[in-house]
């Protein structure tokens, strides 16, 4: 079901540093588990500076567990501005709309930038996971992910006192 339809393809979510633009939609990998996602690129509000991206993949399977449900970079020169959590919390519409509860984050335990935006969002680490070698490719190689829990009630609670 495509829940962006409802938008153009210009719109974009945004707060007063930063808008979320549309790259991809229907993104999908069943091999992996992927049933569906988006990927926003992130742009400077009012400018065309890319700073990076951050994706919403749905579904479960076992590849998921150790990739997460949401992905994101941010590019070197724009690292150290909390791009990658504003860019999650912008989201936050879209995880309503799907009637998301939860979603995962993980990231690799020596990035310790990541493992700090999951902090300032409000993640809960659930634990850090020996990643099986199936599915070291699909994590860029890491043999250890940390597991961070997104709940969307506390997201909602904390995203509407800022």
């Amino acid at each position: 079901m495509r829940f962006l339809r409802l938008f153009s393809r210009k719109a974009m979510f945004a707060d007063e540093e930063l808008e979320l633009v549309l790259s991809r939609e229907d993104v999908s990998d069943p091999e992996y588990g992927i049933d569906d996602g988006y990927t926003f690129n992130m742009f400077r509000k009012g400018t065309r500076d890319y700073v990076g991206y951050v994706s919403l993949r749905l579904g479960e399977s076992p590849g998921l567990y150790y990739l997460g449900h949401i992905g994101y970079r941010v590019e070197e020169k724009s690292r150290g501005h909390g791009y990658a959590a504003r860019g999650c919390r912008l989201m936050l519409p879209l995880m309503r709309r799907l009637r998301l509860e939860s979603v995962v984050i993980t990231n690799n335990v020596e990035n310790a930038a990541s493992r700090k935006t999951c902090e300032n969002l409000g993640c809960e680490l659930e634990r850090i996971a020996d990643v099986p070698r199936a599915y070291r490719t699909l994590c860029a190689g890491a043999t250890r992910k940390c597991r961070y829990i997104w709940r969307m009630d506390q997201a909602e609670k904390a995203y509407n006192k800022t």
